[in-house]
């Protein structure tokens, strides 16, 4: 008789204890201490597909077609009241159109670390900060006007 009611205060005690940490968790949410999950590490963003027209003897040949992908702390993206993307678009197309070494017949001698670096300083001289952390290509080819022209 008596090891009956020892176990049944062992399990009142134990329901007990239980049911008081199950109450503590549920209203500190975690034992772990919260984060925000956005703040942590790099976003990469994407830009729009760029065509950027390739002149030659005042006739466009055709169209280097480029992608780039940027990098931003998360932390700081969050914070800002324009996006980045406009100004890294505009500064590639800006670069690409004006590069005068920048033959698009043999894009394969092209050094691109020269051209994504020269972005990136340039987004963020413009933006007045270090926002943009790296800019990587995703895509960089070339059409010619006839190829350009058939594509849907």
């Amino acid at each position: 008789m008596i090891r009956l009611v020892l176990a049944g205060l062992w399990v009142c005690i134990l329901t007990a204890g239980t049911s008081y940490a199950v109450a503590y968790w549920k209203g500190n949410g975690s034992l772990l201490p919260a984060k925000d999950e956005y703040l942590d590490g790099l976003q990469y963003q994407k830009t729009r597909a760029l065509s950027v027209p390739m002149v030659e003897s005042g006739n466009v040949q055709g169209y280097i077609v480029a992608r780039f992908v940027y990098t931003v702390e998360a932390r700081t993206m969050h914070q800002l009241n324009v996006p980045p993307e406009p100004f890294v678009v505009d500064e590639a197309f800006r670069r690409i159109y004006a590069d005068d070494r920048l033959d698009f017949r043999k894009l394969a001698r092209y050094d691109l670390s020269i051209l994504t670096t020269a972005i990136k300083q340039r987004v963020n001289e413009r933006m007045q900060a270090e926002v943009v952390q790296d800019v990587l290509v995703e895509d960089f080819n070339y059409m010619s006007k006839e190829e350009f022209q058939q594509k849907p």
